[in-house]
C-alpha cells in the first residue's frame, strides 16, 4: 500500500515544474591555472576532475556504488509499484560530481555543476560503450539541489529508472545551484538553459574515461517538469545550432511548460497554478538578468509585503513552505480579491494577502487584449506584444521550429502545476508544421479512454490515484482530502515515474543516429 508521503517525489512538488550579475570571469581558476580565454572558449572545460558521490542507502550507512539489490529496495519504498515500475535493477550504479565552465544569461562566464550517473557490473547492459542520457531535472527551491545526491527522490528515481537499466546519465544541477558561484538562477531562459546542458555534456564526455565509464554513439535527452522544457530547448538547439557536434537519437520532455506565452497569458487571465507565487519571481528574476528590462523597481509588480529581497529569494536555502511560513511568500494567492477575471474553479489564488499588484495584472492584462497571440496553431507567436514580461515569455516559447527526431511527449491532462495544455499546445504546432510522420508520440498517462499502446500504464496510472485517495480517505475520513492527496501528489509524484518508464521504453527501441 502506499501513503501520501510516499509520493512526495520531487522537491518541486509545489513548485512547475520553476542579485549580483554573472558568476565569474576570464580570470576564473580551472584546475589551479588561471584561464584567459573568452566565454566562448571556456564553454564546457570542466573545473577540476570529477569527484565520486557516495550515496545513501539506509540505516545510516553510505556506499560509493549502489548494488542492484540495495536500489531495488530503495525503489520499493518510495514510488508507486515500487521496482515493478522501474523494472529489477540490472546494473550497480556510482554517481560523481563535476564542476564546468559555462555561460550565465548574459553570456558570461560562469561555473556550474553535473551529475554523472555510471552503470557497472557483470551484465552485458551495464559494461562497454553506453547510451548517454542528457537529463534536466526539475524546479527546486532550495540552492543545494545536487543529482549526484540520490539520497534525494528525483536523483534516485532516474538513477534506478535509467543507470541501474545501463545507461550513462549526465545530469546538470543548473548554473545557481550546487555550488556554483551564480548569484541567481536563469529559470526557463531557454537559451542560457541549453547552453547550460550542452556544456554539461561537453564536460562530462571529457572526463569518462577517467572514471571508467564509455559513451557509445546514442544520445537521448529528457527531463521533468522544468526540465521538460530544458530538454526540448537543448533538443532544438542541438538541431538548429550544433548539428556537426550532436546527433540526437531520440527527445522525450516530461510534464513541461513548452508553449510559456500561452502559459503565462492563462495565469494573467484568471487561471493560475500551484507554485504560481514560486516560479513567476524566478521566472521574471531570470528575464531581468538577462536584460529584458521587466521592472524598473521590484514595486512595480509586488505588493509591499513581499517585494523587498523576492529578487533574491528562490532559489535559497528554504523550502516553499518555510518560505511560506515566514511571511516571505503568500500560499499561492496571487491575485487581489477583487482582481477580474477569474477563471471559475480558480478562486484560492485570488485573495487579500496576495502577492502581484492589481495595477501590474491590469497592464499584463491590457497587452493581452491589444496584442493578442495563440490565435492559430500554426503560427502562435505571430504577434507583437509590449508588456516586457509577455515579450520575454514570448521570447522563450519553445513553438518555434519542428523537430527532427524521434519524440515523446508524456504528462498528465490534470495537472495541477504544468497544465497540460502546454503539451497539447506543442503537439498542435508541430502537427501544423508538418513534423515529419511517425517521429512525434504524445502520452497522456491520464487518457480515461485507457485505449492504445498505453493502455497497461494507464490502467496503472488510474489505480495508484485510486489507492492514494482510498488510503487518505480511510485515515482522514474526509473526501476532500483524499482529492486533496490526489492533486498535490499528481505532477511529482504521480506522473513522473509513469512517464519515466515510458520514456525509457522510447529510448530503449530508438536507433543511434
Amino acid at each position: 500500500m502506499f501513503n501520501a508521503a510516499r509520493f512526495s517525489l520531487i522537491s518541486l512538488a509545489v513548485l512547475l515544474a520553476c542579485c549580483g550579475g554573472g558568476g565569474g570571469s576570464a580570470g576564473n581558476q580551472t584546475g589551479g591555472t588561471v584561464v584567459t580565454q573568452p566565454p566562448a572558449q571556456l564553454r564546457g572545460v570542466p573545473i577540476g576532475g570529477a569527484t565520486l558521490v557516495p550515496a545513501a542507502v539506509g540505516n545510516g550507512a553510505m556506499a560509493n556504488t549502489v548494488e542492484p539489490g540495495v536500489m531495488k529496495k530503495l525503489m520499493d519504498g518510495t514510488i508507486p509499484l515500487g521496482s515493478s515500475m522501474t523494472g529489477t535493477p540490472t546494473c550497480a550504479v556510482t554517481a560523481y560530481t563535476l564542476k564546468y565552465h559555462t555561460v550565465d544569461s548574459v553570456a558570461a562566464d560562469t561555473d556550474a555543476s553535473t551529475a554523472i550517473i555510471v552503470p557497472s557490473g557483470t551484465d552485458a547492459a551495464c559494461q562497454g560503450s553506453r547510451p548517454v542520457m542528457l537529463y534536466a531535472h526539475g524546479t527546486s527551491p532550495r540552492k543545494t539541489t545536487d543529482m549526484a545526491n540520490l539520497s534525494a527522490t528525483e536523483a534516485r528515481l532516474v538513477a534506478a529508472m535509467f543507470a541501474a537499466q545501463g545507461y550513462i546519465v549526465v545530469a546538470p544541477n543548473y548554473a545557481g545551484y550546487a555550488g556554483s558561484s551564480l548569484a541567481y538562477h536563469p529559470y526557463l531562459d531557454a537559451d542560457q538553459q541549453s547552453n547550460d546542458m550542452i556544456d554539461a555534456l561537453r564536460a562530462a564526455r571529457s572526463v569518462l574515461g577517467s572514471i571508467g565509464a564509455s559513451a557509445s554513439s546514442k544520445l537521448v535527452v529528457s527531463g521533468y517538469s522544468q526540465g521538460g522544457f530544458v530538454a526540448l530547448a537543448t533538443q532544438r538547439a542541438m538541431q538548429t545550432k550544433y548539428a556537426g557536434e550532436f546527433s540526437v537519437a531520440a527527445a522525450a520532455p516530461m510534464s513541461g511548460p513548452y508553449a510559456l506565452l500561452q502559459f503565462g497569458d492563462a495565469i494573467y487571465g484568471g487561471a493560475p497554478t500551484v507554485g504560481s507565487s514560486g516560479f513567476l519571481p524566478m521566472l521574471i528574476n531570470a528575464g531581468q538578468r538577462a536584460g529584458a528590462g521587466i521592472y524598473a523597481s521590484l514595486d512595480d509588480i509586488y505588493e509591499a509585503k513581499y517585494a523587498t529581497g523576492i529578487d533574491t529569494l528562490l532559489p535559497g536555502t528554504q523550502g516553499l513552505g518555510d518560505l511560506v511560513a515566514a511571511g516571505k511568500l503568500p500560499n499561492d494567492v496571487l491575485f487581489a480579491q477583487d482582481s477580474l477575471p477569474q477563471a471559475s474553479g480558480y478562486a484560492s489564488y485570488f485573495g487579500f494577502d496576495h502577492l502581484m499588484k492589481t495595477s501590474y495584472r491590469n497592464g499584463y492584462l491590457a497587452d493581452l487584449k491589444a496584442n493578442p497571440c495563440n490565435t492559430n496553431s500554426v503560427s502562435p507567436l505571430g504577434c507583437t506584444p509590449a508588456q516586457p514580461l509577455r515579450k520575454w515569455l514570448l521570447r522563450n516559447d519553445l513553438r518555434t521550429y519542428t523537430p527532427t527526431v524521434p519524440l515523446l511527449l508524456c504528462g498528465g491532462n490534470e495537472d495541477p502545476v504544468v497544465p497540460f495544455a502546454n503539451t497539447d499546445a506543442a503537439n498542435d504546432y508541430f502537427r501544423a508544421h508538418a513534423m515529419a510522420s511517425g517521429l512525434l508520440t504524445v502520452l497522456d498517462v491520464d487518457d480515461s479512454a485507457l485505449l492504445g499502446p498505453y493502455r497497461t500504464t494507464r490502467a496503472e496510472f488510474a489505480a495508484a490515484k485510486q489507492v492514494l485517495r482510498l488510503s487518505t480517505l480511510t485515515s482522514t475520513g474526509s473526501t476532500a482530502a483524499a482529492n486533496k492527496a490526489v492533486s498535490d501528489a499528481y505532477h511529482a509524484g504521480l506522473v513522473a515515474p509513469f512517464c519515466m518508464r515510458e520514456v525509457r521504453n522510447f529510448f530503449d527501441s530508438a536507433p543511434a543516429r
